[in-house]
């Protein structure tokens, strides 16, 4: 092959792969951003099983969600934090710490908004654990575990960025600017990643 023809595939081959490098995130506020959400609410849930890895898709979640028992209050958790049971926090196997997400309790519509700062639960079929906080606000406290989806609103990339999610797309701009804020200062202030003690 002629070494200019080498070139131009080189070449082509480079701008095709500078096109869906993982670096071309929109910013969290543009009109782009904003519609990458809303085709990622349109995808069905995923449903995790068994080890799954970190999801930095901001694809939603389908599973059951549980709620932290006392013997955790206070415990370190995986993002070194003290879990606090008066906070809006959650755990997930699947999403990154410091995204921020909705988890709604599919039994009666109830939605409330968390943090993820912990890793868990480790029961198969199960998505989240919730603070008794949160639990309260969802009404899960009698049942315990309730089938939920957990749609990620902003999501914290490895490099730094901040990805919005599927609970993007239902959210208002404010929402949307306080999730992100949360998720860049849970991730600027975040001590490295432990192992949970759960």
């Amino acid at each position: 092959m002629l070494p200019s023809r080498i070139i131009a595939i080189v070449i082509l081959l480079s701008s095709c792969l500078a096109v869906s490098a993982p670096g071309a995130v929109p910013p969290p506020q543009s009109a782009a951003a904003r519609q990458e959400a809303e085709k990622l609410n349109r995808l069905p849930p995923v449903h995790p099983h068994g080890v799954a890895p970190i999801d930095h898709s901001g694809r939603k979640v389908a599973g059951r969600a549980s709620y932290y028992a006392r013997y955790f209050d206070h415990r370190k958790m995986a993002d070194g934090r003290r879990m606090n049971p008066n906070t809006n926090i959650a755990a997930s196997k699947t999403l990154p710490l410091g995204t921020t997400a909705s988890v709604t309790n599919l039994r009666n519509g109830r939605t409330v908004t968390v943090r993820i700062e912990d890793r868990g639960p480790f029961i198969d079929g199960r998505v989240v654990d919730v603070s008794p906080k949160v639990a309260g606000e969802l009404d899960i406290k009698k049942r315990g575990v309730v089938p939920v989806i957990v749609k990620p609103i902003a999501v914290p990339l490895p490099d730094g960025k901040v990805k919005l999610g599927a609970g993007a797309a239902n959210a208002t701009p404010r929402a949307i600017e306080q999730a992100t804020a949360t998720t860049k200062a849970l991730v600027d202030d975040k001590p490295t990643e432990t192992a949970s003690r759960r």
